[in-house]
């Protein structure tokens, strides 16, 4: 029986080891982050029209103003709010479609992605690479160069979203799918299953859950995208606030129901999807 030498360090010492390096380590990235921070902060207030501190008792006084001349305007705010919920449904209708496109997509990437899945192996690092290119573009800067080409409209924003909604959710497919148990699909290529069989009948059953409710979440996101995208030109109610906002005094009324209704939809949204989601994953009854 080989015994340890005196000199070799107890597996005590080798814990306590990676333990200081892993500390040392994370000391390191907390400092960089503290002095790429401070001197983010130093460049962006050398190139303020005004200082950050010398303006920050003044940070309530825009909303300070809008709140107070809606107050004023109350009477007009119920036909705001009627005369706003058509560019309201424009931005849930491009949110649906997008998060629909990508899905569809992004489910077809995933399987395309997914080491033992793959049809074509040797192409998976093409497919990963492709999906990173769409997480990493903006959807805001898709939509410019979309409204640069075809104009205003949904189009544009519909087009950005489902590009992005692509990536992100292709990823997440994925990772699901490689945890899925393969004996189902084993068992349907012995039997002489095509590729498409294999994948229909032996890995969707196990991933739609989770695919669902991934799917679910991105449709919240893309609410909030898809309105962001207004005020670049890409239609909705997104578009309608900032017109109010360029109109400034006697539109802020208008700002305040615009606001009133996003938040309104994407707070029943979310819980909507929450509870969908939790049934989807867990089993559990929608009350």
């Amino acid at each position: 029986m080989a015994m340890t030498s005196p000199s070799s360090p107890t597996p005590t010492e080798d814990y306590l080891a990676l333990v200081r390096r892993k500390r040392l380590y994370g000391a390191i990235l907390v400092a960089l982050f503290v002095v790429l921070m401070a001197s983010g902060f130093n460049l962006a207030e050398g190139r303020n029209a005004g200082g950050f501190f010398e303006g920050l008792h003044r940070i309530f006084d825009f909303p300070a103003e809008i709140f107070s001349e809606a107050f004023t305007n109350w009477r007009n705010m119920p036909a705001h709010l009627v005369s706003f919920l058509p560019s309201l449904l424009e931005t849930l209708n491009i949110a649906a479609v997008s998060t629909l496109i990508g899905a569809v997509l992004g489910m077809f990437l995933a399987f395309l992605s997914t080491r033992g899945l793959a049809k074509w192996p040797a192409l998976i690092p093409v497919f990963r690479r492709s999906m990173d290119i769409m997480r990493a573009v903006p959807e805001i800067v898709i939509a410019l160069v979309l409204i640069f080409l075809l104009g205003v409209g949904p189009v544009p924003a519909m087009i950005a979203i489902a590009f992005h909604t692509t990536g992100a959710l292709g990823k997440l497919f994925s990772e699901a799918a490689e945890n899925v148990d393969f004996k189902p699909v084993e068992g349907l290529a012995s039997v002489g299953g095509s590729w498409l069989q294999r994948v229909w009948f032996g890995v969707v059953p196990q991933v739609a859950p989770n695919w669902s409710s991934y799917a679910l979440l991105r449709f919240e996101i893309n609410i909030r995208a898809s309105a962001i995208l207004g005020f670049v030109g890409a239609g909705g109610i997104g578009y309608d606030l900032k017109t109010a906002l360029q109109w400034g005094m006697g539109k802020y009324d208008q700002v305040v129901v615009i606001f009133a209704l996003l938040f309104i939809t994407i707070m029943i949204v979310d819980h909507m999807s929450d509870r969908a989601r939790e049934r989807l994953v867990k089993g559990g009854q929608i009350a």
